[in-house]
């Protein structure tokens, strides 16, 4: 940071001052500022880059007033901004590419993206107006700019080269209106970010705090909570020679996955006592984060000039995330206990009953008359440590999307029955109808080996970061509470954007128009949508959620093409920014309530079991929930020659959906 008399204080910039002050230093005092806070190993070429943009800003930007930045920290993203100015009503983000001729496609959604990410999560850039601009130092010039915004006041990226910067600056602060930023108050406020969590995998892997990344404001703050008060458990346990097992809840999209990561990559090393990892019986989610990591670190060993296979930087991701199913593995081949005290179980609820577990073993494992279920004998993996262990339980609400899954009282009961030396720390929100413990919570109160933990609960979404009401208003909606739903929808209309529409063009159009820099958007279907294939959605075509998840919008493959739809089973603990979801005929509103059916041979058949009705709402739950910034339900016409999609199949779904408030898209 600079030390100059009022010089504009950021905690997050390598430099920060009065643009009068810096035209006044030399440069190599810039540059050695920004070099002494630079927290990577400095390469020649980053240095040179730095004295060209030095150079470059020092003769495009005399005569102006305001301040400037160099590197200003975007964590959520895990990057640097070159530069940033604030003059006048207007902050320019500029983003460098010294030596270039041309314009990358991918340097222009990156400086995008760095505008987007402080107008949503920097509480200083809310209501101003941002520039991003493209500076590639030897491209042609450009005959001339033209500024366009969006309602939130960003403007889309501007191309420049380096001795056409200053007019991109002029024309940008012409289009803009409103009282000059002041400049102290927004380099101090508050950065917000509610980060994917592939992003928060990322930013954690590479030893960022979880403060860092993740919103610390009122509303959020028990994510912090929720966070420390597991640390001291651990630490407790360890300490006290015990076994403890934590309940922790919370909404959809409220942190618990980030909490759970965040335990574990703070207790990574192998060879520390308190070593920890993360489970989860989702494999599609673990394979994510698994790639989404090792891509994201060797790139950052690549540049850091190491030379490395993937495969290596594969191994050490593996152990640090791991499949349930591969750890219950282990468990059956040696007596051992594992070597991790601490294991982090994510979507605990999904864990196998008896009947699913003991039909496995014996088809798979060629075990007969395996007597536990998947929790009780994870739990029991565990108990063979001698002296102490944590079990962290995180548990979605009406998430159990597959057969066999046992919802969390199976964990309750194995404790209970079976491991009554260990302490259970339960979030009293697992009371809740919607995570079904039902009686098992009754049963365990009759003995002294637990405690409600007010902490344990996180009760803010972060994943609709617009607003934190969108699972409040999938809820209501699949609850068939109407008046409750509308109320919600008027509250979260504003700011989080869903609409209807019949026409599977349209509703991709609507997300394609709406989404900037490197948004991702994305199709999605539930499981028993087999009635789509008339759109070219057949969901039985296996979606990779690896390409679907983390490819570029130029592979086929990924979500951005909007070809391939991914189900219940490929999205649950993921996220998009947009979302299309297409309704089929497998779950009809009526006027009782929800009609639930199965597609086979060639008609629909009611689904009369209970559970399998649950499991249907569950999905269109999971489906509804996916999206950060906004969605478009694409539900069909019908047709009166298909006796497989009659419009009365369809038209009450819509109409319900319509009276919500939610509006229609042509």
């Amino acid at each position: 940071m600079s030390n100059a008399t009022n010089t504009p204080s950021s905690l997050r910039a390598w430099y920060g001052a009065p643009i009068k002050a810096f035209l006044a230093s030399d440069s190599q005092k810039i540059l050695g500022e920004i070099t002494s806070n630079c927290d990577r190993t400095l390469i020649s070429t980053q240095r040179d880059a730095w004295l060209a943009e030095i150079e470059i800003l020092r003769n495009q930007l005399q005569g102006l007033e305001g301040a400037i930045f160099f590197e200003f920290n975007i964590p959520r993203m895990g990057r640097r901004v070159d530069s940033i100015l604030v003059i006048g009503p207007v902050i320019f983000v500029l983003e460098f590419k010294v030596g270039e001729r041309n314009f990358d496609p991918a340097a222009i959604e990156q400086v995008w993206d760095y505008a987007l990410d402080l107008k949503n999560f920097h509480e200083g850039s809310h209501d101003v107006f941002i520039a991003p601009i493209l500076i590639a130092t030897e491209a042609a010039s450009p005959a001339h700019f033209e500024y366009v915004h969006d309602p939130d006041k960003v403007f889309r990226p501007l191309l420049t080269n380096a001795s056409s910067l200053r007019l991109a600056i002029d024309t940008g602060l012409k289009a803009a209106n409103g009282t000059p930023i002041d400049v102290e108050t927004w380099s101090r406020a508050s950065y917000k970010p509610t980060p994917t969590i592939i992003e928060a995998a990322r930013a954690l892997y590479a030893q960022h705090s979880v403060e860092a990344i993740a919103r610390f404001d009122a509303t959020a703050q028990n994510l912090h909570t929720t966070s420390n008060r597991i640390e001291a458990l651990v630490d407790e346990a360890q300490t006290k020679k015990q076994k403890y097992i934590c309940f922790v809840t919370g909404v959809p999209g409220a942190g618990k996955t980030l909490v759970g990561l965040n335990i574990a990559t703070q207790r990574r090393a192998t060879d520390q006592p308190t070593h920890a990892v993360f489970l989860s019986g989702n494999g599609p989610l673990v394979a994510v984060l698994r790639e989404a990591l090792t891509r994201d670190e060797l790139a950052r060993r690549k540049k850091e000039g190491n030379k490395v296979r993937k495969g290596k930087i594969a191994e050490s991701v593996k152990a640090f995330i791991q499949n349930v199913h591969h750890f219950r593995d282990e468990g059956l081949i040696a007596s051992k206990p594992p070597p991790e005290h601490v294991v982090i179980f994510d979507e605990a609820q999904r864990a196998w009953n008896l009947r699913q577990t003991a039909n496995f073993m014996k088809r798979r494992k060629n075990r007969l008359g395996f007597a536990q279920s998947e929790p009780e004998f994870l739990i029991s993996y565990l108990d063979r440590h001698k002296d102490w262990a944590v079990i962290v339980c995180l548990v979605g609400g009406g998430q159990e999307i597959n057969t066999g899954e046992a919802g969390i009282e199976a964990w309750l009961y194995a404790v209970h029955n079976s491991f009554k030396h260990w302490k259970m720390f339960i979030s009293p929100r697992l009371t809740d109808s919607e995570y079904a413990a039902g009686r098992a919570l009754e049963i365990i109160q009759q003995g002294n080996n637990y405690h409600f933990d007010d902490s344990l609960h996180l009760a803010v979404s972060m994943r609709s970061f617009r607003n934190e009401n969108v699972s409040a208003f999938v809820k209501a909606l699949l609850d068939c509470e109407k008046q409750k739903a509308q109320e919600i929808y008027r509250q979260v209309n504003s700011c989080y954007p869903i609409v209807l529409t019949r026409d599977l063009t349209a509703a991709k159009n609507w997300i394609r128009t709406r989404a900037r820099g490197s948004e991702r958007y994305g199709l999605v279907a539930s499981s028993k949508a087999m009635r789509l294939k008339p759109h070219a959605i057949d969901i039985r075509v296996a979606v990779n959620p690896i390409h679907y998840f983390l490819n570029e919008r130029d592979d086929t493959r990924s979500s951005y093409y909007l070809e391939d739809a991914a189900t219940e089973f490929q999205v649950q603990g993921l996220e998009l920014d947009w979302v299309c979801v297409a309704w089929d005929a497998d779950l009809r509103h009526s006027s009782t309530g929800w009609n639930y059916y199965d597609f086979r041979g060639k008609r629909w058949c009611n689904i009369n079991n209970q559970e399998n009705r649950t499991y249907l709402r569950n999905a269109y739950r999971v489906l509804l929930t996916r999206a950060r910034q906004g969605m478009v339900i694409f539900i069909p016409k019908g047709s009166t020659h298909d006796p497989t999609r009659l419009p009365a199949y369809y038209d009450s779904t819509y109409n319900y959906l319509k009276s919500l408030g939610v509006p229609e898209v042509i």
